[in-house]
């Protein structure tokens, strides 16, 4: 790769989303937007390689792109209201940044309009602002592809319909977004933690550590909010398992056989203090808590033998009460079966077949509970399925080195 070429990936990356956002708040309109920084990215395609690298090129891109949407705007058929609104442009004084400093949290924030239904707004947010693509967006929503990509083109067009003003937040609106928020950084987070993609690295760091990163913010935004507590310490208990997950031939590794003396112990003590602090509140603890609590169980334990299983079966119970998902229910049954054994976890998944069918993690799940009750036929097949299912090439790895253990 040229460094011309570099260098306009790099934009691309780290520049798209505060385009799109940009124009989208001057013009109303996030089709016009979207189009003007795919033009305004073309064009650097063209004329990077030739006239070379601009000083700066997030301005270069941003004043390429308004160009583009001005002149879109003058083509439009209702053109001379849209064209006095976008000769205005020039002459607006600049918007103000309000509480949030950093460009990126303050554009997730900006989508995450509580106007929206609040997977619509995920969805949305996650795919102009966090950088994943509408596959990646609906693996995580577990609904198909074409449902995915209906959903978000349903919310450019109520933005549009309904005049959805996209402004930066003021201090008294960020708890009426903060929810939107947590669930967007933490369905980034899990895409990086185990990407999906068939062509991306099992773990994506970039991911994982620009979610904390944004996280860390929000807690300093939002001191006291126990959520953003309880996500934040979530993250840095996974995080601070990464160097262990994969091993040397990419294989993804699974928690009873990592090598906890490479796990990150100041990551794991900053998450654990976290936690403390969040019981010692008494305060009842929402979702994002609880999972943090899960994981400093997992993660005080020296040895897997070694495991408070039924302190986890405790929390999984009183997840389940505030969280009935079935993704829940699945791990929770994995904490039944260390309990109460491999055969009365299976009658738990088994119930969940209608709602899981599709989830290559609830064939993986059955297909080694059913390993362990001898049942090696029907977790050849589990297996199978859950190859048939999974992106993630480590983890693809790993699940065909369990079934071929079978013999």
């Amino acid at each position: 790769m040229s460094d011309v070429e570099e260098a306009i990936t790099q934009a691309h990356h780290g520049e798209w989303a505060r385009v799109v956002a940009s124009l989208t708040r001057r013009f109303g309109d996030l089709d016009i937007a979207e189009e003007a920084a795919a033009e305004a990215f073309a064009a650097a395609v063209e004329h990077w390689p030739a006239d070379g690298v601009p000083p700066n090129p997030g301005a270069w891109l941003t004043t390429t792109a308004n160009r583009r949407a001005i002149d879109r705007i003058r083509r439009e058929s209702k053109r001379d209201d849209k064209q006095k609104e976008a000769q205005m442009w020039y002459a607006e004084p600049p918007e103000p940044l309000g509480v949030i400093d950093d460009d990126r949290l303050r554009l997730i924030f900006t989508c995450c309009h509580p106007a929206l239904a609040m997977e619509t707004r995920v969805a949305l947010t996650l795919r102009m602002v966090g950088g994943l693509t509408v596959p990646e967006i609906a693996r995580a929503f577990l609904v198909q592809e074409t449902a995915m990509g209906q959903r978000i083109t349903r919310a450019k067009a109520k933005i549009k319909a309904a005049g959805i003003p996209y402004r930066v937040p003021s201090a008294e609106d960020l708890p009426a977004r903060v929810s939107g928020v947590l669930a967007v950084l933490f369905l980034v987070f899990n895409e990086g933690y185990l990407a999906t993609g068939p062509d991306s690295d099992p773990v994506r760091h970039e991911l994982t550590s620009e979610a904390i990163r944004l996280t860390r913010l929000i807690r300093a935004l939002l001191p006291d909010d126990g959520e953003v507590a309880g996500l934040l310490a979530l993250m840095l208990l996974i995080e601070a398992r990464r160097t262990a997950r994969v091993s040397a031939t990419g294989e993804l590794v699974p928690l009873d056989e990592q090598d906890r003396g490479a796990w990150d112990t100041t990551l794991i003590a900053e998450g654990h203090q976290l936690v403390r602090s969040r019981i010692a509140t008494g305060i009842p603890p929402g979702r994002y808590q609880i999972l943090a609590a899960i994981n400093a169980v997992h993660t005080s334990a020296r040895d897997i033998r070694d495991t408070d299983w039924s302190q986890v079966l405790a929390l999984y119970n009183q997840l389940v009460l505030i969280d009935r998902s079935p993704i829940v229910e699945l791990n929770r049954a994995i904490a039944v079966a260390e309990l109460d054994g491999p055969d009365v976890a299976l009658g738990i998944v088994d119930r969940l077949a209608g709602q899981l069918s599709g989830y290559h993690a609830y064939h993986a799940a059955r297909a080694d509970l059913l390993r362990r009750v001898g049942r090696s036929q029907q977790a050849r097949e589990a297996y199978d399925r859950a190859i048939e299912l999974a992106g993630n090439t480590g983890e693809i790895a790993y699940l065909r080195r369990r079934r071929d253990q079978l013999g």
